[in-house]
């Protein structure tokens, strides 16, 4: 993606030139970023908590806080983004969406990037799984 708008940048201000397709691609790229590692920044307990609590709760508190919260948060909402992606996804699948810029991303492109809104949440739920069984594990004592 650094490269990318690197050529981008020396493309528009040195060359005075520009591709819209390349320029659309940063923007899908940065996007693919953000929902591909959501699930690996849960996986590393990156994301963001009210830590002045947890970091001070017992290794079972945190079990049982990290338990509840795949189940009542986590989930539903992955389910949700699913659900509501599939939608969408098929929709621009089946319109054949291109790119609305002229010289912009040519389908298929747009609708394959699109599927990133459904890969998201499905390595966030099963992401969401094994937190799910590391607290149970924690709260069985092994």
């Amino acid at each position: 993606m650094v490269i990318v708008t690197c050529i981008v940048v020396v493309m528009r201000y040195v060359f005075d030139a520009g591709l819209i397709w390349l320029q659309e691609s940063i923007i899908w790229m940065h996007a693919a970023v953000f929902m591909v590692g959501a699930a690996y920044t849960l996986q590393q307990e990156e994301h963001v908590r009210v830590d002045v609590f947890y970091r001070a709760m017992s290794d079972r508190h945190r079990a049982w806080i990290n338990l509840l919260g795949v189940l009542v948060f986590l989930w539903p909402l992955c389910l949700f983004l699913a659900a509501a992606s599939l939608d969408f996804i098929a929709a621009s699948f089946s319109l054949r969406e291109a790119s609305r810029e002229s010289g912009g991303l040519p389908y298929p492109l747009l609708p394959i990037l699109k599927t990133a809104l459904l890969i998201m949440p499905l390595t966030v739920g099963l992401q969401g799984l094994s937190l799910l069984l590391r607290s149970v594990a924690t709260l069985r004592g092994r």
